[in-house]
């Protein structure tokens, strides 16, 4: 058996345990609130993955079907999972027939080891990345969350997504491949409710996030999810906007103004310490994380602006 940093470091864990005994993490709280019809939003909390939040901090919705539950995004651990899963299935009255999982970042995807991977489908490229990253992560979150995250273990979807639409007993779902936030990002649009279920291409008051951003891509995206017809917004992260717009029009306005205020702070030869103070502007004020989130995207996106706008310049004799 091959053990993963992650196993190693819970086995530490555990022995420190014995003589510490801390207690366990308490339950997640998961209520369901009705957006549409046959579907409902579980909100995340407007913050950083932390201890006190169990790294619940994705925005996940319920939608009913008649040939059963589907759930889109699953949570950061098998125990979020698996209160979620019992949730859902008593609200509707039908047992999960499919999860989509949006991208490849933790806070959205670690549950599915909860359910079989026959069931849980992903993008291609989520696929690929959870492959090639997934086991970082998970170790990552770890760290962040000790018990919250106890028999949570990296597993990969089972159903690869091709197609651009997918049918339960007569609800049909449009699915979309995109990409920006992440190499690829999947957007739901639920024609029945005309609700959009953007993933995390959208926020709504609360600071987009940037790990693994092309920001080009991502206002591509963003471009594209407005210009669909939609009703009302269900965020990655925020709460959700019924008129389908505003959600959209600030995530855009967060990324223009992140990547030129990087850009010429780079120019103006500030440091990475000093970019992370940086003033935010007044219209952002609502936005949960903001300091947090410039100062992430400083680490995230510095580097390759200084590549590009600082080369190196040799001196020859």
């Amino acid at each position: 058996m091959i053990l993963s940093r992650r196993s190693l470091l819970g086995g530490v864990a555990a022995l420190g345990a014995l003589a510490s005994k801390p207690a366990r993490a308490a339950d997640y709280a998961i209520m369901p609130e009705p957006i549409g019809e046959g579907l409902w939003l579980v909100r995340g909390a407007d913050a950083p993955i932390a201890a006190d939040n169990g790294g619940a901090i994705a925005n996940i919705a319920i939608i009913a079907t008649p040939a059963g539950t589907l759930l889109w995004d699953c949570g950061p651990s098998i125990r979020y999972a698996r209160a979620l899963r019992q949730v859902a299935e008593q609200l509707t009255g039908k047992p999960v027939v499919r999860v989509y999982v949006s991208h490849l970042h933790p806070d959205h995807g670690l549950g599915l080891a909860a359910f079989d991977p026959a069931i849980v489908a992903a993008l291609p490229g989520t696929i690929d990345a959870l492959r090639a990253q997934g086991q970082g992560y998970a170790d990552g979150m770890y760290r962040l969350l000790g018990d919250w995250m106890r028999g949570t273990d990296l597993v990969l979807p089972g159903r690869t997504i091709v197609a651009a639409e997918e049918a339960f007993g007569g609800r049909t779902l449009r699915l979309l491949a995109l990409s920006g936030h992440s190499a690829a990002d999947l957007a739901l649009i639920d024609p029945q409710s005309g609700l959009l279920l953007g993933g995390d291409l959208v926020f709504h008051d609360r600071a987009p996030s940037t790990p693994t951003a092309d920001l080009g891509t991502w206002r591509a995206s963003l471009d594209r999810l407005k210009a669909l017809p939609h009703g009302g917004v269900v965020p990655g992260h925020g709460p959700f906007d019924p008129g389908g717009r505003a959600a959209i029009d600030q995530t855009r306005d967060w990324i223009d103004w992140l990547d030129a205020t990087l850009t010429q702070a780079v120019r103006d030869g500030i440091d990475m310490v000093e970019a992370g103070e940086i003033a935010i502007p007044g219209r952002f004020a609502t936005m949960a994380a903001a300091r947090y989130e410039v100062q992430r995207s400083v680490a995230h996106l510095y580097p390759a602006l200084e590549a590009a706008l600082l080369p190196r310049v040799d001196v020859r004799d």
